[in-house]
């Protein structure tokens, strides 16, 4: 097991690099970026991911706060979350890099982590870009050091303690507060529910479209909370093009297309070797097993209902092979 590390690192250095950017360090890892790549460094190996990918992948993983599982940045880097504490890896689930011993892995305390990753987001992250959104709706990521889209890369995520829309709880979408119908989706109806509430249960009675929330939605492969029953979550979300990273399971989660056409790819969490691939389109409902690792690709803004079970003991259950990884056995 790691070692967990629990002191605060040198966020990064004072100086910027010939291109503008700070260059950073958590535990023996190393992080840079020049015009195009960003590069991570450890004791065994160097990899090098191009600069955009990078900071949507990162961008992910901070606003998630390290989400459940393993967020592989691509097939070398990522993270595992402990909840309290995160991995941080290179090479761990690619075969290759393992049987020539390059693998690296290194355990921080998650404030630790999460505070050197902002970092680096913050700083690498230029004026243009925004990594939230999709390849049509933001500038270029590329290029010498101009400025910061600070705003854009701590935009509030939606996490519902009841659901949208009940008094005090997070707010509808609507034109007003800044969120405009998005160009996929201007055919969707922006009805508003009636509700007629026995007197004294007018706070208690809410309903709102969820077709109309996610075509308002900024973002994409960024689910939100909009519903809570003890531990079971709504998370919609709407995607477009590719998700920015490969996600490791440590649960099972089912996946409701709401419109339009997913396609996935659905790999071994461990190897990568591919199990299946998956086309989702309007009305169908998969169920994603605990041992696998998968990514999306949706070739216009589609809408995807994630179902979670957010119980604490699920990874660990799975983990021990006291729950098979699929909800059902055929």
């Amino acid at each position: 097991m790691s070692t967990i590390q629990d002191t605060v690192p040198e966020i990064g250095s004072i100086e910027p690099n010939q291109h503008g950017y700070r260059t950073f360090t958590l535990g023996s890892f190393g992080f840079t970026r020049d015009e195009y790549f960003a590069h991570v460094t450890w004791p065994k190996g160097h990899h090098m991911l191009p600069v955009d990918a990078f900071l949507r992948a990162l961008q992910r993983d901070i606003a998630w706060g390290f989400f459940y599982g393993t967020v592989n940045f691509d097939a070398v880097v990522g993270t595992v979350n402990h909840y309290g504490s995160v991995d941080l890896f290179a090479g761990r689930f690619n075969e290759h890099y393992r049987k020539a011993g390059l693998d690296h892995n290194e355990r921080f305390m998650t404030a630790i982590i999460q505070r050197v990753f902002e970092a680096v987001l913050e700083d690498w992250t230029n004026a243009a870009f925004d990594p939230f959104a999709s390849p049509a709706e933001t500038g270029s990521a590329f290029g010498p050091k101009n400025g910061s889209n600070k705003e854009a890369i701590t935009r509030h995520r939606v996490t519902a303690r009841r659901m949208v829309a009940a008094p005090g709880d997070e707010p509808v979408r609507t034109d007003e507060n800044g969120f405009p119908v998005n160009r996929h989706f201007r055919d969707v109806p922006q009805d508003t529910p009636q509700v007629i509430a026995e007197p004294g249960f007018e706070d208690e009675v809410v309903s709102f479209n969820l077709f109309a929330y996610l075509s308002r939605s900024d973002v994409t492969w960024n689910p939100s909370v909009v519903s809570v029953c003890k531990a079971s979550l709504y998370c919609p979300t709407t995607e477009e093009y590719i998700l920015p990273v490969i996600h490791g399971n440590d649960r099972v989660e089912w996946f409701v297309q709401l419109s339009d056409e997913i396609q996935w790819e659905v790999e071994d969490r461990e190897t990568g070797a591919l199990r299946a691939r998956v086309t989702m389109r309007a009305g169908d409902v998969a169920a994603m097993p605990a041992d696998i690792r998968h990514r999306g690709f949706s070739p216009k803004r589609s809408m995807l209902l994630v179902w979670e079970n957010a119980s604490p003991e699920l990874p660990a259950l799975y983990a021990s092979g006291k729950m098979p990884p699929t909800p059902v056995q055929f």
